[in-house]
């Protein structure tokens, strides 16, 4: 709770029709939430105050100077960024919101936990097939805990010299236990990958143990986030190294419904969300195909001077996604036809 001295200042200001001190009290409050560890109650006051012209703030002064570089290559091992996504842009499965509002919870009251001797969350497996929501809801964890998104860098962490790889993955994790991020390994089934597979050299479950290994001994500030398309071929062991995992499936009926209608925000439509044409159109779709089909029919209706959305929109855009899902069907046949002739 603000101090008694800034909600006097705020009711006066607020009584007395003053909008400079308004803002001045107002920001002062948000500043004892950040202060507090309440990021997500000062985010959400931060939107009520400046509205629409709210903007994540610029990188954190010096944090690209400590971004480690792998030694072969010269290349930055990750990419730190400041989020920009909101809770209420992104549509999840009800279990999967709840693990995620939990999580925040926790952190946001870290305090609370470590005074009983626990720790909040802070491994995280993310499943599900691409473009369901993996990579969004990383952003939006780190834009509710405020913290800077760092994605690492696979083609620069996996190295062709022997020992290379486990050493980038060591300089990966000193940096996000040392500064305070929301790490995201994304594809990170290429770390991880079962140990008991016949066809994988030796490196590569060198490279598992020292995931393993880092991953049980981690103690850091960063909340860890791994995401893979490919469950299925993980190391067993991966799984016991993860608090939490949360699974991303296509988009249901409802969820599609109201992803139409988040993504739709300000166009004005002739036809209802839950329309029965409009669900066949998109189903089996993942949240990524929908947004994409959805603002190219925007694109269409803008350019052509109209100001309604209709499904003849939604259905041209439609058509434009055959020759990808064509291509698609090809390339999963011929991995399942490579498969097959290595067994």
């Amino acid at each position: 709770m603000a101090s008694g001295k800034i909600l006097r200042q705020l009711i006066k200001a607020g009584a007395n029709g003053d909008t400079a001190a308004f803002r001045q009290a107002s920001e002062a409050i948000i500043q004892e939430e950040r202060e507090k560890q309440h990021h997500l109650l000062a985010n959400d006051l931060e939107r009520i105050l400046y509205g629409d012209t709210f903007q994540p703030q610029p990188l954190r002064h010096g944090l690209k100077e400590h971004i480690p570089i792998d030694q072969e290559r010269g290349l930055p091992l990750l990419i730190v960024r400041e989020p920009a996504r909101r809770m209420d842009e992104v549509v999840l499965t009800p279990e999967a919101k709840q693990v995620v509002e939990d999580v925040l919870e926790q952190h946001n009251r870290g305090d609370v936990l470590r005074s009983y001797g626990m720790r909040p969350s802070d491994r995280l497996l993310f499943c599900g097939p691409p473009g369901c929501g993996k990579t969004v809801t990383a952003e939006v964890i780190a834009t509710e805990l405020d913290r800077p998104l760092a994605l690492i860098r696979l083609d620069s962490v996996v190295s062709s010299y022997l020992g290379e790889t486990a050493a980038n993955l060591r300089k990966v994790f000193d940096f996000i236990e040392s500064i305070s991020t929301v790490a995201l390994f994304d594809e990170f089934d290429a770390l991880g990958k079962e140990r008991a597979d016949a066809s994988e050299h030796g490196e590569l479950k060198r490279v598992v143990n020292a995931v393993l290994q880092m991953l049980d001994a981690y103690q850091g500030k960063s909340l860890i986030i791994a995401a893979t398309n490919h469950e299925g071929i993980l190391d067993s062991a991966i799984w016991r190294r993860f608090e939490e995992v949360v699974v991303f499936p296509p988009p249901s009926g409802k969820e599609t419904v109201e992803l139409l209608g988040l993504k739709s925000r300000g166009v004005r439509r002739d036809f209802e969300a839950n329309d029965k044409k409009v669900l066949t159109l998109f189903k089996g779709r993942s949240h990524a195909d929908i947004e994409r089909i959805l603002r190219r029919a925007i694109k269409e209706m803008i350019l052509k001077g109209q100001e309604f959305l209709s499904i003849g929109h939604l259905k041209r855009a439609h058509e434009r996604e055959i020759p990808r899902d064509t291509r698609l069907k090809m390339g999963k046949s011929k991995n399942a036809r490579l498969s097959a002739s290595e067994d």
